[in-house]
């Protein structure tokens, strides 16, 4: 990590730290979404394919459509309490739902208590990933300036894309070689308790503490004046974070059931599968993370969609003609090296909401994202191409595509106008310069 050469004892620090702590996050969160093709034939009844897609549907869905009011509780600790405090407790709520999970009986012993068991299960450890993953971001983004912010902050991406292929390899592992899957959740819960404990460490943001002390002088009511969010950008963000949890789920969800049918593929071909596709995400991650420092991510991002709208305006017509699995893992690996998502700009996103309103609206803006996008997708998909097969898919993917090219532009021009966000941030980016000009309040 030469790049982080320049970076303080406490900066390096903070970036192990919230690395370690977010793949622990991740693995855990990752872990059940990816061996979902094997328990819920544990904890939910057996029924007819297409209750079987909804209830699939259901249990993912699950994870995140509460994530809007675990927002707003981290987001509310995040602002007034600290950012140290938000990453810490996920992190041992993680530790706790996996516990559960671990002992949980299955439905043949319990019934349906084990399907509703396992459900909230799921949706704790979708609030406590909403307040982990948003935290990291925010917490480097605060801690660190350009260039190196975009990829410190990029490398807590990576750790996400980490854990989830971690995550991937384990259930690999149980379902290839006939393993006890409780013993994954007893290491997840594990993990997640060194994770919480390691973060103690932390000590609170700079940008925080500042603001947070300006608000309890007589500047108070001149500090709120300025913090307000403003609704077009509020507006790009939910966009642009709607195009991950899209791309999520054709690549690791919808794809499974044609794997199934076509192909003859079984629960633990299909995991194999995605963790080939996870490795080849980690590597792409990476790539993207070490070019932020020296392509502005913008760029990146607005190249990657451009690639994406080509590509999904093709994908019917590519899945017809398929005729092979190696044709649908070529499709897939296109999707994922296109994928519309935020990553390396998530720092220049964030630095658009000002400081004491940051870690409410980015975590709320965030959850709501993942929360209607997941739905709309995963039920969505399943009548949508019923009715129209693969070209139902432009009605989702299409919408999603140009909002999210339209949100990458506006943020590239709030940079061009050069609009300030805060107090400690003067946005004003020129071709081939440092996008951000750091400037003390």
């Amino acid at each position: 990590m030469g790049i982080f050469s320049s970076l303080s004892r406490q900066q390096k620090e903070a970036v192990g730290l919230l690395q370690i702590g977010t793949f622990l996050e991740y693995f855990d969160l990752m872990l059940y979404v990816h061996m979902a093709v094997l328990l819920n034939e544990i904890f939910f009844p057996k029924t007819d394919p297409h209750t079987t897609a909804l209830l699939s549907s259901f249990a993912f869905c699950s994870t995140f459509i509460l994530r809007p009011f675990g927002a707003f509780i981290f987001g509310y600790i995040g602002d007034n309490i600290g950012r140290k405090a938000t990453v810490i407790i996920t992190t041992m709520m993680m530790s706790t739902s996996c516990i559960i999970m671990a002992t949980l009986p299955t439905y043949a012993q319990i019934g349906i208590s084990a399907a509703w068991i396992v459900t909230i299960c799921r949706i704790i450890q979708g609030l406590s990933s909403m307040g982990e993953v948003m935290g990291a971001y925010v917490y480097m983004t605060e801690i660190t300036k350009p260039p190196l912010r975009y990829p410190a902050v990029s490398f807590i991406s990576l750790a996400t894309t980490l854990g989830a292929s971690v995550a991937l390899g384990v259930a690999t592992l149980v379902t290839k070689f006939d393993l006890n899957w409780r013993n994954a959740f007893w290491i997840g819960a594990g993990i997640a308790l060194v994770g919480s404990v390691a973060r103690t460490r932390l000590r609170e943001t700079p940008d925080f503490i500042e603001s947070k002390a300006k608000a309890e002088t007589k500047k108070q009511t001149k500090l709120k004046a300025e913090g307000k969010v403003d609704k077009r950008t509020v507006l790009a963000f939910f966009l642009v974070y709607c195009g991950n949890p899209v791309c999520f789920y054709l690549l690791y969800i919808f794809f499974n059931p044609i794997l199934t049918e076509k192909y003859g593929f079984s629960a633990s071909d299909i995991i194999y599968n995605n963790f080939l596709l996870a490795n080849v995400d980690v590597f792409s991650c990476a790539l993207l993370t070490f070019l932020s420092y020296r392509i502005y991510p913008l760029k990146i991002l607005k190249f990657r969609s451009t690639l994406f709208l080509f590509f999904i305006l093709l994908l019917p017509f590519l899945l017809q003609q398929a005729t092979s699995y190696y044709h649908v893992f070529a499709i897939q690996i296109c999707i994922l090296a296109t994928a519309l998502d935020a990553p390396p700009a998530n720092a220049i996103f964030i630095k658009h909401i000002p400081v004491l309103k940051r870690m409410t609206a980015t975590s709320f803006i965030y959850a709501l994202s993942r929360a209607i996008m997941y739905v709309i997708t995963s039920f969505g998909l399943v009548y949508l191409t019923k009715f129209f097969g693969y070209y139902g898919l432009w009605v989702v993917v299409m919408p999603v595509t140009i909002g999210y090219i339209w949100a990458i532009r506006y943020f590239n021009k709030l940079d061009q106008l050069g609009i300030r966000v805060d107090k400690g941030d003067i946005i004003n980016h020129k071709e081939n310069e440092i996008p951000f000009l750091e400037k003390s309040a």
